[in-house]
């Protein structure tokens, strides 16, 4: 009973950060006559799958997310596997070059993403990957790397090099130590750029509108835009059936590896 309160206040920030979202599924069950009321209802009164039935029939949607799900999982491992070395010898390796770099990184995040949206496109134009997932997979790296980076090297500052000292005095090389000591370390860290890389690319839409204009390359976010009516006035039933589909990987994906998060802090530590 003491901690009622905690609990009753844990289930209210609950629903506050589910509202969204239940409020997107009560609309997509919902009949047109029932959202054109004055009086908006919680509850559907005739809950229906027509909005469903009329998502799918209306856009290729199982095509367009399975697209939009190559993108971000090519985008995220690549972010990572570049990010995680330089992350590294950005926080072990000090010098002129290094702070240069990370200066450079810092940079980087002050330019609205509109000033380089046109150069990007006029690279991938000179090397014809424009309306091509793999340009926009390179664009998608290009926007999160800089993030990645300054995010990973958080994380290794934060491993103690005196565990690198002594794995090397019991005879491993830097790779090993890198491999056996820092890697495992470094698991949460890892698994929250690819989650941040993941969720960005997924739900990214300006540059996949400047860079994809052919409608069978177009990823989930174009495909979601499609949902409107010749004055632009946006059907409301398909589209919230629609997005909420479009939930549903990211919400997979975060399950998935939301463990990883909390587990291998000392992994790497524990000398066998």
């Amino acid at each position: 009973m003491r901690r009622l309160p905690q609990y009753a206040a844990l289930a209210a920030y609950v629903v506050f950060l589910a509202f969204p979202l239940l409020w997107l599924l009560s609309t997509a069950l919902k009949t047109p006559q029932e959202m054109a009321l004055a009086d908006p209802t919680w509850i559907p009164r005739e809950p229906t799958l027509a909005n469903f039935t009329d998502a799918f029939g209306e856009q290729d949607l199982v095509g367009a997310a399975a697209r939009s799900l190559g993108v971000a999982l090519a985008s995220s491992v690549v972010t990572v596997v570049i990010s995680l070395p330089a992350a590294y010898a950005m926080a072990r390796y000090r010098g002129l070059v290094n702070k240069i770099a990370i200066g450079w990184v810092l940079v980087s995040q002050v330019f609205p993403f509109i000033l380089i949206i046109i150069p990007l496109f006029m690279i991938l134009r000179d090397l014809e990957l424009v309306n091509t997932l793999p340009g926009l997979v390179v664009v998608h790296v290009t926007f999160t790397l800089p993030f990645a980076l300054w995010m990973l090297q958080g994380y290794v500052r934060a491993v103690p090099p005196e565990l690198e000292e002594a794995a090397a005095v019991d005879g491993a090389t830097r790779l090993r130590s890198i491999v056996s000591v820092v890697a495992p370390l470094l698991a949460p860290g890892v698994v929250a750029t690819l989650l941040f890389a993941f969720i960005s690319s997924w739900n990214e839409f300006m540059f996949a509108l400047v860079i994809l204009q052919n409608p069978d390359v177009m990823t989930l976010p174009l495909t979601l835009v499609r949902f409107t009516g010749p004055e632009g006035v946006a059907r409301l039933g398909p589209l919230a059936a629609a997005s909420l589909m479009a939930t549903i990987p990211s919400l997979i994906f975060f399950a998935i590896i939301q463990r990883r998060l909390k587990s291998g802090l000392m992994a790497g530590a524990v000398k066998g």
